[in-house]
């Protein structure tokens, strides 16, 4: 399994990562902040009740961009796999409670986490190649 420890170093950095999935044959981007590390996996978590989710839930492969206050910007492309532990949720809630605002039991609205699957993620400077982040 790769070490996603780099790449969740360079968003949370970065603050805000944009998610690019499609619906039917139109991509939609938007930007999310809601990532963690945890079992060696880098998450990311949507709301139960957004377009999103089912965007993922229909064709898993998906993009991250998120834009580095060095100039450069990363890409991560992979295969969204969802992920059920509720463990996910809590920790989340824990790290942001401002998120309870909206998740919660009188709301029904939960969660989604997922992880990625063959996921490559490259450093690109505005000129160049790009560094490979999960090797």
């Amino acid at each position: 399994m790769s070490d996603f420890t780099r790449v969740y170093n360079y968003i949370k950095e970065a603050g805000v990562f944009y998610l690019a999935t499609t619906d039917g044959d139109q991509p939609k981007i938007r930007p999310l902040g809601a990532c963690q590390l945890d079992d060696g996996k880098f998450l990311f978590a949507i709301g139960d009740f957004k377009n999103v989710t089912r965007q993922v839930l229909a064709n898993p492969k998906i993009e991250i961009v998120a834009l580095g206050k060095n100039g450069h910007w990363l890409r991560m492309t992979g295969t969204a796999v969802y992920e059920d532990d509720p463990k996910y949720a809590e920790t989340a809630l824990a790290n942001s409670p401002g998120l309870r605002n909206i998740y919660n039991e009188e709301t029904g609205h939960k969660l989604c986490f997922f992880s990625l699957k063959d996921a490559t993620a490259v450093d690109i400077p505005m000129m160049g190649d790009g560094e490979n982040l999960l090797d």
